[in-house]
């Protein structure tokens, strides 16, 4: 069994909005539009965080239930969907709550959270939930080779000198982790299709600084007392890579829709 840490997450709030690459509105509307979600269709965004793709599909018309194990996060998407103008139903819980007494849907999303889950027992959990004709969609990322200095590199380099447990873990999550579609395609959900979107964009140091820490292996809990010393590292760092301050990243932001087979 996966080990669930409800709050791994927590003090990355004040970073994860802010310097996360957003999924693109051209995705969310592909994904809307093929999973067939319009006004009432009923979503469940499992693994919420703050909230991003339930407002995002919220805004397409759907009854979103939105679900975290962290009461924190759950307070921040409360916050986010009244700034946008949209009405989520708020469950505190984990892929380990799951089950009839939350609902029926068209749509369950999950955002960067498939991994932390127990993939084969929660995929069993939503066949019970996924209505006739409704599919899952997994949203993640994957790094591009940017132009300009690596700062990547410099990053994973600080990982492993501040934070080496973690860093091996990470190590060893990579190792020995299944790709989701192999796991999906021994589920109910084994029709399998793939869309993505490359995002391009520039940042500065400040942003690099908090998009590391709004990862759980270098978020401020994690790094705790070492934290100054981390921070003070990364930005001299970075000033030698570029003078100028100027970096960029490309991601290739994916959606993988999964359907029963007809």
């Amino acid at each position: 069994m996966v080990r669930l840490e409800p709050h791994r997450f927590r003090s990355t709030i004040p970073y994860y909005t802010r310097y996360r690459v957003p999924y693109p509105d051209a995705l969310i509307a592909v994904v809307a539009e093929r999973c067939g979600i319009g006004p009432g269709s009923q979503v469940l965004d499992l693994g919420c965080g703050p909230a991003t793709l339930a407002i995002a599909f919220a805004r397409h018309g759907a009854t979103v239930t939105a679900m975290d194990p962290d009461a924190d996060m759950l307070a921040v998407a409360k916050a986010a969907a009244a700034e946008a103008g949209v009405t989520l139903r708020l469950i505190e819980g984990s892929s380990y709550d799951l089950g009839p007494a939350i609902g029926r849907f068209r749509l369950v999303t999950m955002g960067r959270s498939f991994h932390w889950m127990d993939r084969a027992a929660t995929l069993a959990a939503l066949d019970g939930m996924i209505e006739p004709g409704g599919a899952i969609a997994m949203f993640g990322n994957e790094h591009r080779e940017a132009p300009g200095p690596d700062w990547r590199a410099l990053v994973k380099r600080l990982r492993e000198k501040f934070v080496p447990e973690l860093a091996a873990e990470r190590r060893q999550r990579t190792i020995e982790r299944e790709g989701h579609e192999a796991v999906l395609s021994r589920s109910a959900f084994s029709r399998i299709a793939g869309n993505g979107v490359i995002v391009r964009r520039a940042l500065t140091p400040d942003e690099i600084a908090g998009n590391v820490y709004s990862h759980s292996d270098t978020s401020p809990d994690a790094l705790g007392d070492r934290r100054q010393a981390f921070e003070t590292e990364l930005r001299a760092g970075l000033a030698e890579l570029s003078a100028e301050g100027g970096f960029a990243e490309v991601q290739w932001v994916t959606a993988v829709i999964a359907t029963r087979p007809t």
